[in-house]
């Protein structure tokens, strides 16, 4: 009976072994010790079950997020993608180098935390690059430089330190470079790639000027707000006619802004808070429903072209003149919702003084070189007083 057992148990485990080896034949066993190395270097944050399905026990090819094409692994998105999900927690094991085959890598919102690891470079198939919404910190490596046919590179909402790499430039395939609300520093590098249509570095503390040929002609989305960025833009925007969403704002950005750039076909544009100055002259009625050139230094009269603008700050500027009798009769008739005049140095604008404004209009002549005809609420950062002192009006010369 003893020895009956003792070929029963070899036997099973025999079958067990071979089990195993079947099992585990379906995926490379470079890319299956590699899963299992990031299975160890993360877990899930309380309420989620994402790592669930990773039993090792079975085949790693049907585990929630991992994606194979034959033996090999070509996609990982690591998390539960459904709305509300609280995410994963721990680092990126250096060993997810060695899925050399992976063209996807992505990783949901939660406490990923430390750096990106260098071996991201040995990815030569990496295509999509998204891990936004951690706690990602340290340099962006700049070996990112190596992965040629790397598309879309959404890093975002971390806190990454240190420079964009130059080399991330030079990629050629590049078409989403998205790096916003960070920490980095430096200047913008130029980019090279002729299919990047977004480019979005918001809120970092990027510095320098732009590079005059580092835009793309492709670009319909930039967004480089709230940086220290300086230097002229007029001969850079002149180029990017593709645009449909430009945000310059709260940088140190300085010269004229082009006409040009009014007969964009965007919805909002946005240049608020920068050292622009000069007249502004549109080529064409404007049909931007929102135009913010608020805090600069435009001088000049305000052009007529601007009154069908639907939402239109010029307020903290250095215009001057009168306001074009085109803006009163769209006023009147409601076709405008939001019009800043506010500190500046117009001396008039032909209203009569009994009018209503509609009440879904909100108008604002606060602190210029004229009585008020009409009381109109304005925000509250306008200030309490009316008019400039008669002594700043007489000075100006615009």
């Amino acid at each position: 009976m003893k020895r009956l057992f003792t070929k029963a148990c070899a036997y099973g485990i025999v079958l067990m072994v071979s089990h195993l080896i079947t099992t585990y034949a379906m995926l490379d066993p470079i890319d299956f010790l590699t899963l299992q190395s990031i299975r160890k270097s993360m877990d899930d944050l309380p309420g989620s079950n994402y790592f669930a399905s990773w039993d090792f026990t079975s085949d790693p090819c049907n585990f929630a997020g991992v994606y194979c094409d034959a033996d090999r692994v070509i996609a990982l998105n690591l998390g539960d993608p459904r709305a509300g999900s609280p995410g994963l927690t721990g680092r990126i094991d250096p060993a997810i180098g060695k899925l050399s085959f992976l063209a996807v890598f992505t990783i949901v919102p939660g406490r990923i935390f430390g750096a990106l690891p260098h071996t991201l470079s040995q990815l030569k198939n990496l295509r999509f690059l998204a891990i936004n919404r951690n706690f990602l910190s340290g340099e962006i490596p700049a070996g990112l430089g190596e992965l040629r046919t790397l598309q879309t590179l959404d890093l975002s909402f971390n806190r990454l330190t240190g420079s964009i790499p130059f080399v991330v430039g030079t990629l050629p395939s590049l078409s989403n470079v998205i790096l916003c609300y960070n920490r980095l520093s430096g200047s913008v590098p130029p980019f090279a790639s002729r299919a990047l249509t977004r480019l979005d570095l918001k809120h970092n503390d990027l510095s320098g000027s732009l590079s005059p040929d580092g835009l793309p002609p492709s670009l319909q989305y930039l967004s480089l707000s709230w940086n220290r960025i300086t230097g002229q833009v007029d001969g850079i925007l002149s180029r990017l006619n593709r645009l449909n969403y430009v945000d310059l704002s709260s940088n140190r950005f300085t010269g004229s802004i082009p006409g040009i750039v009014f007969s964009f076909p965007i919805s909002n544009l946005q240049l608020q808070r920068n050292e622009f100055s000069g007249p502004v002259q549109p080529l064409n009625e404007v049909t931007i429903p929102t135009v913010d050139l608020s805090f600069n230094r435009l001088s000049g009269g305000i052009s007529p072209l601007f009154a069908t603008v639907s939402n239109l700050y010029l307020n903290n500027n250095r215009f001057t003149g009168e306001v074009p009798g085109s803006f009163v009769e769209r006023l009147l008739s409601a076709s405008i919702e939001i019009l800043y005049l506010q500190h500046n140095y117009l001396t008039g604008i032909e209203i009569d003084p009994t009018v209503d404004i509609p009440v879904s209009t909100s108008l604002c002549l606060q602190y210029n070189c004229m009585v008020l005809p009409v009381e109109t609420p304005c925000p509250f950062k306008a200030g309490r007083q009316k008019t400039r002192p008669t002594t700043q009006c007489i000075l100006w010369k615009g």
